[in-house]
């Protein structure tokens, strides 16, 4: 049901130590563990070298190179595309969005100052509409037919096509040129993929498979620098910032899944729950997409906790309770009562308990640190995904499927992004009114539409998640019993194409309504972005991608 994922070393801590361990030359955990305490008492000093090195050259680049780029010219977009691609725009922020905001102010009218080159077009569209100015689709008009479809010749230019196929990735609901550019610019990059040389083949596979949009610069920056033949002054510059935050990026990590560690051991779940998912690095690596901002270390390892239980429940759902336990204990969280755990099993006291005590620390941190309650929207967000998850019970023990709509409806909240979301909303502290609350109680678009794309990314069914003994559902067979004449292939097709509905319902929030704070619009899009990474299986039931990318995050050298 909820956020699945495989692989040793996302297990226990012993599994993750062990892991450290032989990417690190030790074979002996123990010894790798009092290796890394000598260390890291001993790297403070160098710690703080490379901190302050740091501020020198953002500063630097500050006063000196980002004062000489002319407010009106192209390279200063260009120097932003390549911040955000090596994941360091934010020790730029003010100085990009003053940039971002000249010059759309500069592009008012359509066409007026997009420039006379895909290139140009393509990158002002999406930087625009990246940072929440209203780009129109029209300004890619000059390079289509009268009946709006792309120009033939256009597909001679690679760079172009990149650009416009990754421009599209922005498009919202009814936006036919758009459409037609993604359509067209992937036809071109697809059939000339194997026509180029190796260089720019891996560049279009890349693009191909992870747009800029719908990817985390968290993973992607590392292969960022290797598509550039030529260096240059500014260049260089960034890819030294680059470095030096990654390296102070993966102490913090290392530093966060300790705690995480340390926590998740002391709860003794994972002994109570033996056949229960027991993975805290991987659940760590949600709330790491989601709050990606270096300053947000302890929301961070706040959001963790709660995402750990949405497994451990969900577990309890799909592999060790029965109807009746499940409807006990469904009914026990929508009383919000310890004392209504009596008449559970043990296992089942031990997670309510764990769960309850949980909700009541986080909403008590909360408070104190912005001066609002949230018990009651945490708890009424539990109470939904119980419910949801009840409501699966019943149709997969029954053996009679729902209407594919009322299966992805129940599905959207079972998904448990609406409690990551609502968790999320509060530990950020930002925008904390009434009406905002209402809103986020009621699963509002910037919630439900990443919970679309994570719920049918998990039922597209590349492959079993571990452990998972029990009845799961899927969209795709929901789809296949309702519509006789659907071939699976077919099924899978419409899934595919309601994730692009969905992504464009949340660029349309991201675009158009400024309800929340930005950084919480943007842990909702990270979420979504997380998504296909962490349900691309392989015929092995392990996701080879992500342990790839995250191995890199936490072991590698930026470059």
């Amino acid at each position: 049901m909820a956020l699945h994922f495989e692989s040793c070393i996302f297990s226990s801590k012993p599994q993750i130590v062990a892991a450290k361990a032989q990417l690190s030359g030790y074979s002996n955990p123990a010894k790798w563990n009092i290796a890394q305490e000598e260390r890291s008492s001993a790297e403070v000093y160098k710690t703080g070298n490379l901190r302050r090195n740091l501020r020198e050259k953002v500063e630097v680049v500050k006063n000196e190179l980002w004062k000489s780029v002319d407010e009106s010219s192209f390279k200063g977009l260009q120097m932003i595309d390549v911040m955000q691609r090596l994941n360091i725009d934010y020790y730029f922020q003010d100085e990009i969005e003053a940039l971002i905001g000249k010059q759309y102010a500069n592009c008012s009218s359509v066409g007026s100052g997009y420039g006379n080159h895909i290139h140009q077009i393509a990158l002002r569209f999406r930087l625009f509409r990246q940072h929440g100015y209203f780009a129109s689709q029209e300004v890619f008009e000059k390079f289509t037919d009268k009946e709006r479809k792309f120009r033939p010749e256009l597909s001679e230019n690679i760079k172009g096509m990149v650009d416009i196929y990754e421009a599209s990735q922005l498009a919202v609901a009814g936006e036919d040129i758009l459409a037609e550019a993604e359509k067209f610019s992937g036809k071109v990059l697809k059939g000339k993929v194997d026509c180029i040389d190796s260089h720019g083949d891996k560049f279009v596979k890349r693009t191909l498979e992870h747009p800029f949009h719908k990817s985390l610069p968290l993973f992607t920056a590392r292969k960022f620098l290797g598509d550039f033949h030529d260096k240059n002054l500014w260049l260089s510059s960034f890819q030294e910032i680059a470095k030096m935050d990654f390296s102070l990026l993966q102490c913090s990590y290392h530093r966060e899944i300790g705690q995480i560690s340390k926590w998740w051991s002391g709860l003794g779940l994972a002994n109570e729950l033996v056949y229960a998912r027991n993975q805290p690095l991987k659940w760590y690596i949600w709330s790491l997409a989601c709050f990606a901002d270096p300053t947000l270390s302890e929301e961070r390892i706040e959001l963790t906790k709660p995402i750990s239980l949405i497994y451990i429940i969900d577990d309890i759902f799909d592999v060790y309770g029965t109807l009746d336990e499940l409807t006990l204990f469904t009914e026990a969280v929508c009383r919000w009562d310890i004392t209504a755990i009596e008449q559970l099993p043990d296992y089942m006291k031990t997670c309510f308990r764990v769960l309850y005590n949980l909700t009541n620390e986080i909403s008590s941190k909360v408070y104190k640190k912005h001066g609002w309650n949230p018990i009651h929207s945490l708890q009424n967000a539990w109470k939904s995904l119980c419910k949801a998850f009840l409501v699966e019970a019943k149709w997969f023990g029954s053996g009679k499927l729902p209407s594919a709509e009322e299966y992805l409806e129940n599905g959207t909240v079972s998904s448990g992004v609406h409690i990551v979301m609502v968790h999320a909303f509060f530990l950020l502290g930002e925008g904390l009114t009434d009406e905002n609350v209402e809103i986020i109680d009621r699963i509002p678009d910037i919630i439900s539409s990443p919970a679309t794309i994570l719920r049918l990314w998990d039922d597209l069914g590349n492959a079993q998640d571990e452990n998972q003994k029990g009845n799961d559902g899927s969209y795709v067979n929901c789809l296949m019993m309702e519509k006789a004449e659907y071939t699976r292939e077919v099924a899978r097709e419409r899934v595919m194409s309601k994730i692009c509905d969905a992504w464009k319902r949340l660029n349309q929030e991201c675009l158009f309504h400024k309800q929340f704070h930005p950084t919480f619009t943007k842990a909702s899009l990270n979420l979504a972005r997380m998504v296909p990474l962490m349900y691309s299986y392989d015929d092995e039931q392990s996701l080879p991608g992500l342990e790839e990318q995250v191995k890199s995050l936490l072991y590698d050298n930026f470059l």
